[in-house]
């Protein structure tokens, strides 16, 4: 089966937004609340645990914060609190403070002048995303992916599969023809379930993750001149990861 569709997650893959994005964004919008939460970076990579912006805050209260009240109306603040955030990250976004990961700007644009598909598959919001797209990419950068699924548009997120499955499903793609790419355990279990091979680069707070299932693990995408380290896997004795090794890959874990 030919190699026609690369499905990325966002979090982490496209860009390491985590520990420097997101979780300073939570905090800010913690602070305009009124709340005296603070989310430090060791509790963050906790939280990570959990995907999913507004079920991270209700793991954080249930998990951390065993003196807490909740108020009557704890899911309208959750609602806002995630909203709030949301806007903090976008202005972030916007300031251009959260570049992408080496290598992606490159394997998209390769990837788009041999007419592959482009396709993103994430438990992030659609705001988060196509600030992160335009900011990142370009203006137009949304009209790149034939398929953008995002946020709640399916009830359970990572692990689940349930949102690659969306994908696959909207863009009418089988998954041998595909080729995932995730940063995380929680994404590889997602990725995996839905029947795609899947590609790691680890982030800030997944490098120690049990990978088993991915084809590969690298430690980013590589440039030409900046190589990427092979953490798990054959990368053919390559230095970055262009058409020629992902169709490479392809063609191994097909066969």
């Amino acid at each position: 089966m030919t190699l026609n569709a690369l499905i990325f997650d966002v979090d982490g893959t496209l860009a390491d937004t985590e520990r420097d994005g997101h979780r300073v964004a939570f905090n800010a919008a913690f602070k305009e609340l009124g709340l005296d939460w603070n989310w430090d970076e060791a509790l963050y990579g906790k939280l990570l645990a959990v995907t999913g912006g507004k079920e991270r805050i209700r793991y954080f209260v249930d998990q951390f914060l065993s003196g807490y009240d909740k108020p009557a109306d704890f899911d309208d603040l959750v609602l806002e609190l995630h909203q709030t955030k949301t806007r903090h990250y976008v202005a972030m976004l916007d300031q251009g403070t959260i570049p992408l990961r080496p290598g992606v700007r490159r394997l998209m644009d390769e990837a788009r002048a041999a007419g592959l598909r482009l396709a993103v598959a994430t438990t992030t919001t659609p705001e988060n995303v196509t600030a992160l797209l335009k900011n990142s990419l370009a203006t137009d950068a949304e009209d790149w992916f034939d398929v953008i699924a995002a946020g709640d548009i399916v009830p359970a997120k990572k692990p689940a599969p349930d949102i690659y499955l969306w994908a696959l499903e909207k863009a009418g793609w089988k998954p041998g023809e595909c080729l995932a790419f995730e940063d995380s355990r929680n994404g590889l279990k997602s990725s995996l379930g839905a029947g795609l091979r899947t590609l790691v680069t680890v982030s800030s707070y997944t490098e120690n993750e049990d990978f088993d299932g991915a084809f590969a693990v690298l430690s980013d995408l590589g440039e030409p001149g900046r190589p990427f380290k092979v953490l798990k896997g054959d990368a053919d004795e390559r230095d970055y990861v262009d058409l020629d090794l992902l169709r490479w890959w392809h063609s191994r874990v097909n066969a």
